[in-house]
């Protein structure tokens, strides 16, 4: 397998800086971009297995950069925010950025954060043996990493996908925000935990509400009788 390729934009040449140096001494190819169309124009030619995009950027702003990837891609978007665009930070998970980081962030944290992705998206599904889930109404196939509800099948991310199937895995037990965060985004995560209610929201937008339950002040449990 080839190096994984990472695409940086950010229009603070200092975070580029540190941010493409720890990139370079991991291995990872890299492309940088310090504006919106630009950062769009290098997605498009570069096809960065992911992405790390700011939200504010001169030219065409964070949110409509992602809202235009997410027209042609499924790549994994790590979003970069200040601790003042609250607004915006749920705007940019709403429209499909998988995790986000608040400014100021330890490269070292974001390091973390973009091998766990890899890890996660370049595991083969042929890997140990093949799984398929069924209950009620819900069929996961882990091989093809397809789901159907009833006969109908449902188009998920590869996130959701994730998601789902742990869930399943533990049919009827709840599942804290950080066991989710653990088990589906591959680590530990001290901060705002609003990322996983906006992917499961997804989730029962695109599988329906009656499979999800929340338990309140615990978690999330699947349920499919």
């Amino acid at each position: 397998m080839g190096k994984s390729k990472i695409l940086v934009i950010d229009d603070e040449p200092s975070i580029l800086n540190v941010v493409t140096a720890y990139l370079r001494a991991e291995g990872y190819e890299y492309n940088t971009a310090e504006d919106g169309p630009s950062g769009l124009k290098a997605f498009r030619a570069f096809k960065p297995d992911l992405v790390v995009l700011d939200i504010m950027l001169p030219g065409m702003d964070g949110i409509e950069v992602l809202s235009q990837i997410r027209r042609e891609s499924d790549v994994y978007v790590i979003m970069l925010t200040a601790k003042s665009e609250e607004v915006d930070k749920v705007v940019g998970l709403s429209i499909g950025a998988d995790d986000y980081l608040t400014k100021p962030f330890s490269p070292r944290e974001l390091m973390a954060r973009i091998k766990a992705a890899l890890r996660r998206l370049q595991k083969s599904p042929v890997e140990g043996e093949r799984k398929v889930l069924t209950s009620a109404h819900v069929r996961i196939d882990s091989g093809s990493r397809r789901v159907w509800i009833d006969d109908s099948e449902v188009e998920l991310t590869s996130l959701e996908f994730d998601l789902l199937s742990i869930l399943a895995e533990h049919h009827g037990m709840v599942l804290s925000r950080e066991q989710l965060l653990e088990k589906a985004w591959g680590y530990d995560y001290f901060g705002d935990l609003r990322v996983v209610d906006v992917h499961i929201g997804h989730l029962r937008q695109k599988v329906g509400s009656d499979y999800i339950e929340t338990v309140r002040g615990a978690g999330y449990r699947f349920e499919d009788r």
